[in-house]
């Protein structure tokens, strides 16, 4: 296989259900999304190789977890060029379960936290603010009539930017590293 054909030099392409011998303009709002769900893919993949290796959250390896959302993000993406796939309720479920699991080992928060603390944390933290931002660009793609992007899916991508908080929380509690407010200077 080739890394590149050419076939999208004239600034067009094909999606999974685009009918035979049509492409789509690169400018679509689904490329911008889909771009959107690579940058966070590759930043979490990031933030795998920064995890501690020992480092678990409840049973499951935080690099385990991160692996997970790895493979959902390419669930997403598939979804979002048109391929019959979505995220599944029990995906939902086991996040619910993971997110609820890793704020119960923490001190309570009632207030708006610096980032940082540690490298793998601050790298949670863009994660956690990208994944924010694909959300939205979720949401918008869905209400606007060009992809119906399934309640799942949506589901998913709304409690990933939770998980990355838990993640980043996690792991500057599991290095000593205490969390500090703004100071509203």
């Amino acid at each position: 296989m080739a890394f590149y054909t050419g076939k999208g030099d004239g600034g067009t392409t094909k999606l999974f259900d685009s009918p035979k011998g049509q492409r789509v303009s690169k400018s679509s709002p689904i490329f911008e999304t889909l771009g959107m769900l690579d940058e966070l893919n590759t930043l979490t993949g990031w933030c795998r190789v920064a995890a501690p290796r020992d480092l678990k959250a409840g049973e499951r390896p935080v690099v385990a977890i991160l692996l997970d959302v790895q493979d959902h993000l390419f669930t997403l993406q598939a979804e979002v060029a048109g391929a019959p796939k979505s995220v599944l309720q029990t995906s939902i479920d086991t996040i619910n379960t993971l997110i609820s699991g890793i704020e119960k080992s923490l001190p309570e928060v009632k207030t708006f936290l610096v980032p940082g603390g540690t490298e793998f944390s601050a790298r949670l933290d863009i994660a956690r603010a990208v994944s924010r931002r694909v959300e939205r660009h979720l949401v918008q793609l869905h209400e606007s009539g060009e992809r119906t992007i399934s309640e799942g899916s949506r589901a998913y991508a709304n409690r990933l930017s939770s998980l990355f908080y838990a993640l980043t929380r996690f792991a500057n509690h599991s290095a000593g590293v205490p969390e500090r407010p703004p100071q509203y200077l």
